[in-house]
């Protein structure tokens, strides 16, 4: 094979590990696309995203990095926040330029970016003093993609204007109210061109055209396709409406499902399916807002059958599809019960072109191909992967081994952070071989394992990386009460 495969990432947003089929034997939504594609390919079951939310697993997918190094150390950005991804650091995009890569961000970008203000202030909470006749910079162009169109942050934070290559498509001509239904969305102003039913099928269409386009260059190209959906607002198109079985949201699922079905008949009808990857996945677990307690009354579970959701620390808030077709490489029918992270993406594009990473480069990424290649592993990959949920707690997972440093989910699920937490340990160790519901905490059964995971916990923390290499620095440090959580060690409750 002499040229590099194209790569293709649709990144679905909040869709849970039990609502891709054939993850779910007792799924009610029915994802054919998704399923063709895993079986035209190879299934990981354990599949991580290196954070319970959007933005801090967006940083880690493009700069292989776990995201509380950067300055976010909790929570998301919002619509007026600057941009996250350091200046210089390298990115997928940034990664494959020299080795003949052209480049493209269409969709839900959610790592901040800087707006030309009418004051020459920072931007306001309420986006008041934004110059939408002004240019937009440090954008995904500053992150190595040759070409973006997309919005700041979810549907459901304004202010509502598509952005192309640093220039807003149309400035705002009215405000739409905020809705407390399903299609919930915050206060905001909106581009004259902008209406939120129809953005998952502008970009979808636009994703197309890219893909139509580029297989007619010479170079091999990476798209990065990050959806709105199925977060909130959940608006899916008319024909999805009540096609699922189950609720708004379970039609919405559909939706997505359909345009990975779009993307793979582009791939298809562009004669590049041999030499292209496409990988699906989601930036965290299925969020409550999708009515998970009627789903599950219907006999849907969108966490499978994983506790939590999105923003905990449990399973249901990280475990995640994971879904890649590569004809040339990949298997037809192939599966993995590998741990990996969302954060191995640059070490595996490193792989592929054959190229090593800096010191400065993916400090948390693991190359993934050997998985794809199907080759026998003497051992895991990752010697451990880390975790961290929406109000900033940490997990460690070694193994079958599971550490949380935190009373409870650390997210919206019971026993959220404060009251609810009360009398209950300050850390939770499960057996996920023999526990993987994570309904027994055994923390003080096994103290030596506690101690050997805070331990490498705290290395990884200290060394800021958890591969190989030169030590980097932590942007901003490490919190105290983070490192707190990490260091401390409560010998009462262990004896």
């Amino acid at each position: 094979m002499n040229k590099k495969p194209n790569i293709i990432y649709i990144l679905a947003d909040d869709m849970g590990y039990g609502d891709i089929s054939c993850l779910n034997e007792k799924s009610k939504i029915k994802t054919d696309n998704l399923d063709k594609l895993a079986g035209e390919g190879i299934l990981f079951r354990d599949a991580h995203s290196s954070s319970a939310v959007c933005t801090p697993s967006r940083y880690s997918i493009l700069t292989g990095r776990y995201n509380w190094r950067s300055r976010l150390k909790s929570s998301v950005l919002m619509g007026h926040s600057d941009h996250l991804i350091e200046d210089g650091r390298t990115t997928i995009a940034s990664f494959l330029k020299p080795h003949g890569y052209n480049s493209a961000m269409i969709g839900k970008w959610h790592l901040g970016w800087d707006w030309t203000t009418t004051d020459g202030e920072p931007v306001l909470a309420d986006c008041s003093n934004i110059d939408f006749n002004g240019s937009v910079s440090n954008g995904p162009d500053a992150c190595g993609f040759d070409y973006y169109y997309g919005h700041i942050a979810s549907l459901d934070i304004p202010p509502y204007v598509y952005v192309e290559n640093g220039k807003i498509t149309a400035a705002p001509d009215r405000v739409t109210e905020s809705n407390t239904q399903f299609g919930w969305w915050r206060k905001g102003s909106t581009g004259s061109d902008f209406v939120h039913q129809d953005v998952l099928p502008n970009f979808t269409q636009r994703s197309v055209n890219y893909i139509e386009q580029q297989a007619k260059e010479d170079n091999p190209f990476f798209l990065y396709f990050p959806l709105p959906a199925p977060h909130t607002p959940i608006l899916p198109s008319e024909q999805f409406i009540g096609k699922s079985g189950t609720n708004i949201y379970g039609d919405f699922c559909l939706q997505v499902d359909d345009v990975v079905g779009q993307i793979m008949d582009a791939v298809e009808l562009s004669g590049i399916a041999d030499n292209t990857i496409i990988l699906f996945t989601a930036d965290n677990g299925c969020s409550p807002a999708a009515d998970v307690n009627g789903l599950e009354a219907m006999g849907h579970n969108p966490s499978y059958i994983y506790r939590g959701y999105k923003a905990d620390i449990y399973e249901g808030g990280h475990r995640i599809p994971l879904i890649v077709r590569w004809p040339d490489t990949i298997a037809a029918g192939s599966s993995s019960d590998e741990t990996v992270c969302l954060s191995d993406m640059l070490a595996t594009c490193a792989d592929i072109v054959g190229a090593s990473l800096a010191d400065r480069e993916g400090e948390d990424s693991v190359s993934n191909l050997p998985l794809w290649k199907g080759k026998l592993l003497d051992k895991s990959l990752r010697e451990a992967t880390v975790h961290h949920s929406i109000d900033g707690s940490f997990s460690i997972r070694k193994g079958n081994w599971k550490l949380e440093m935190c009373a409870g989910s650390g997210g919206w699920s019971y026993p959220k952070p404060g009251a609810e937490c009360e009398g209950l340990p300050d850390i939770q160790l499960y057996n996920l071989d023999s526990d993987v519901a994570e309904q027994n905490n055994v923390y003080d059964k096994f103290p030596k394992v506690v101690e050997d995971l805070k331990t490498l916990l705290t290395k990884y923390v200290v060394d800021g990386r958890s591969t190989p290499g030169e030590k980097q620095a932590n942007v901003d440090g490490i919190s105290w009460e983070q490192l707190w959580w990490i260091l401390s060690n409560e010998q009462s409750s262990l004896e």
